[in-house]
C-alpha cells in the first residue's frame, strides 16, 4: 500500500516548487467509483490525477482566458463574502486580501478541462481555501474523520457556487492530494491504494467523449429518477451493491473480482443511466461488455466529458477503441 504520509510530503514538495505562480499547484481528481451512489450512501473512492493542475496566478496576462477567469473569480468572491456572513462558524476568509488580489487581475491558471468530470472547480475551490481561509485545516495535520468532515462541509458550501449542489469531495481530494475513501456521507477517510504496476497489462483509462458535460442538469435527472420506486430499488440492489464491491476489490487488490464487478456495474449504468451517457457512446459501451475488451462507467456526473474505462489488456482496449483518444490513469 502507498504511504499516506509520504504522499503528503511529496505533495508539499511539489506545491512549493517555483513555477512563477502566485499560489501552489492543485491537481485534478478522478472518482473511480461512487458517482451518484454516494448521494445514497454507497462507498466511493476518489484519487488525485496529477496530469492536470491549476494555480492562482497574478501577472500581466491579458489573454481572454485569464480575463474570463478573473471575472468568474469576482463573482465567486461576492458569493464567498455572503457565505461567511451567513455561516461565520463554518468559514472565514481574508476577504479584503482576496478582493484586492482579484481586483489586481488574479486568475486561476488551469490545464484542467472544464465539464469533463475531473474536478476543475474543485481545484479552484481548494486553491482559494488554501490561500485565503482563516484558521484552515492544513494537509500535514493528523487528518481525523472529524477534520475531514469539516473540510468536506466547507468545500461543499464553497463549490455549490459552481454546481448548485456539491458533495465537497472534489475540492477535498484536490486539497489533500491523497486518495479519499467514502464509506458513507458521514464516514470518510484518507486511504492508501495498491502501488501501480507500470509493466502490467491491466489499466484504468479515460476516454474523451469530445463533448462538454454540465453537472447540474445530470444531477437534476438523477434526483427526478429517485422519485421512482423501481429506480430506487435498482439503485440499492444493483448499482450500490456493485459499486461497494468494486471499491473493496480495488483497495484489496482483488483484480479478478474487480473486473467481474466492474462489468456488472457497466451493465447497470448502461441500462439505467442512459441520459448520462452521450447517445453516440451507447454502442461502444455495449461493445465493451460483449467483447470483454474493456468496461466503461461514468466519470463524474456524465453527460459528456470523460468516460472512465477499465481493461485487463490495455493494448486490446486501444485496438478496440482505435478511433478514440485514451489516457491511462492507473496500471495493474
Amino acid at each position: 500500500m502507498v504511504s499516506i504520509f509520504v504522499m503528503k510530503l511529496e505533495m508539499e514538495v511539489n506545491r512549493s516548487k517555483p513555477n512563477n505562480m502566485k499560489g501552489p499547484l492543485f491537481y485534478s481528481k478522478i472518482l473511480l467509483f461512487g458517482e451518484y451512489g454516494i448521494i445514497r450512501d454507497s462507498k466511493g473512492l476518489s484519487i488525485p490525477y496529477n496530469f492536470y493542475n491549476g494555480a492562482l496566478k497574478k501577472d500581466s496576462n491579458t489573454s481572454q482566458e485569464a480575463q474570463l477567469s478573473n471575472q468568474n473569480l469576482k463573482r465567486f468572491v461576492t458569493y464567498l463574502e455572503s457565505l461567511q456572513k451567513e455561516q461565520p462558524d463554518l468559514i472565514l476568509f481574508n476577504i479584503d486580501e482576496l478582493k484586492n488580489d482579484v481586483e489586481s487581475g488574479m486568475y486561476f491558471d488551469s490545464s484542467i478541462p472544464q465539464g469533463y468530470g475531473v474536478g476543475s472547480s474543485g481545484a479552484l475551490v481548494a486553491a482559494i481555501y488554501d490561500r485565503y481561509a482563516k484558521n484552515k485545516i492544513t494537509v500535514l495535520e493528523n487528518l481525523t474523520r472529524e477534520k475531514l468532515l469539516i473540510l468536506k462541509s466547507i468545500f461543499s458550501q464553497m463549490e455549490s457556487f459552481f454546481h448548485g449542489k456539491s458533495s465537497g469531495l472534489d475540492p477535498l481530494n484536490s486539497y489533500l492530494s491523497i486518495p479519499i475513501l467514502i464509506n458513507s456521507k458521514d464516514n470518510i477517510e484518507a486511504t492508501g491504494i495498491p502501488n501501480q504496476s507500470y509493466d502490467g497489462k491491466g489499466a484504468v483509462f479515460l476516454l474523451d467523449s469530445g463533448i462538454v458535460g454540465e453537472t447540474a442538469p445530470m444531477v437534476n435527472i438523477f434526483m427526478e429518477n429517485l422519485k421512482d420506486k423501481g429506480f430506487r430499488t435498482m439503485l440499492k440492489s444493483q448499482f450500490i451493491k456493485h459499486t461497494d464491491a468494486c471499491v473493496e476489490n480495488f483497495l484489496g487488490g482483488d483484480i479478478k473480482s474487480l473486473f467481474e464487478n466492474t462489468k456488472k456495474l457497466s451493465k447497470v449504468v448502461l441500462n439505467n443511466f442512459k441520459p448520462m451517457i452521450p447517445e453516440e457512446f451507447h454502442g461502444i459501451w455495449q461493445k465493451g461488455i460483449d467483447t470483454n475488451d474493456y468496461y466503461l462507467k461514468l466519470c463524474g456526473s456524465g453527460g459528456g466529458g470523460y468516460i472512465l474505462g477499465f481493461t485487463e489488456d490495455i493494448e486490446k482496449a486501444k485496438t478496440s477503441l482505435k478511433d478514440y483518444k485514451l489516457e491511462i490513469v492507473y496500471q495493474f
